[in-house]
């Protein structure tokens, strides 16, 4: 049996992550973002330079909403999660992020050197826009 996907679902969880990301690292937090990155800004930065990796983010930010999408659907169903839902969307969300995002990350801690603090404020940053995804994925 096929899955039944709901592209506008993962459409919109995937465009609403690049805004929660846009957010996290431009008006809301990104003064902080940047200290932790040690990055400073010559005043030279052009917009239009971004476009491919902002491009390459949404492109990423879909993907994950169909990996969402997909396990949400088979864990909404499952007689051992039986998770359904807005609450539920977020609950898997969590579970991957914890099991694939945290774990996956923390070898740039833990053998590249990256900062714990950048590695910290960038898995809260993906908890948030991981969270809303789920739930978007998962009422829609």
């Amino acid at each position: 049996m096929l899955l039944p996907i709901n592209f506008v679902s993962i459409i919109v969880a995937g465009c609403v992550a690049f805004v929660i990301g846009f957010l996290l690292h431009g008006p809301v937090g990104g003064k902080l973002w940047m200290k932790l990155a040690n990055i400073v800004p010559t005043g030279k930065e052009k917009f239009s330079t971004m476009i491919p990796q902002m491009l390459a983010n949404l492109i990423m930010n879909f993907v994950t909403a169909f990996a969402l999408f997909a396990i949400y659907s088979f864990m909404s169903t499952s007689v051992y999660f039986g998770i359904t839902g807005a609450w539920g969307g977020v609950l898997c969300a969590m579970w991957v992020w914890l099991g694939f995002v945290v774990a996956g990350s923390s070898m740039e801690v833990i053998w590249m050197g990256r900062s714990m603090k950048l590695w910290l404020y960038e898995c809260m940053c993906s908890l948030i826009t991981m969270g809303a995804m789920g739930a978007i994925v998962a009422v829609w």
